[in-house]
């Protein structure tokens, strides 16, 4: 079955974002490339642009967190575009307060999370750095004895 994995630009602050997720998600970097570590006669980079982020992956579950720098070249990206969002399929009611309340730290709520119409848990926000993030808990009939 295929993997689906969020992949985000930042304009210079990826690293920042993602030492943040890491302390919300745990774990460790998968991988660390900075555009330094690329750098050569066919592919040049400024030096004010070599330590930012080239990739960057942190594994959460069985997905990994993607992003990287955009480089000045490239233009930037529109930090208040409406990008799409990033949803988390948290494993208890517990899990879903501790990653919602986390990510959101600094961010702008759009919607509390609560339980929902619709029977389950679930909150909506845009986080710090601008990312779109869902949180939601369904609990199964399981869940419900």
């Amino acid at each position: 079955m295929a993997v689906i994995n969020p992949h985000i630009n930042f304009n210079g602050n990826a690293e920042e974002a993602f030492n943040f997720y890491k302390s919300v998600f745990g774990g460790t970097f998968a991988k660390v490339i900075r555009f330094k570590d690329l750098s050569n006669a066919e592919f040049p980079v400024a030096e004010h642009e070599a330590d930012k982020i080239m990739h960057i992956a942190l594994p959460i579950g069985q997905n990994m967190l993607m992003a990287n720098d955009v480089p000045e070249i490239l233009g930037r990206t529109n930090e208040n575009e409406n990008r799409s969002k990033i949803s988390i399929s948290a494993a208890s009611k517990e899990e879903a307060d501790r990653l919602f309340n986390g990510l959101s730290a600094g961010g702008q709520v759009e919607m509390p999370i609560a339980d929902s119409p619709w029977g389950s848990y679930f909150g909506m926000f845009r986080d710090k750095y601008g990312i779109e993030w869902m949180v939601e808990y369904a609990p199964t009939d399981k869940d419900q004895l």
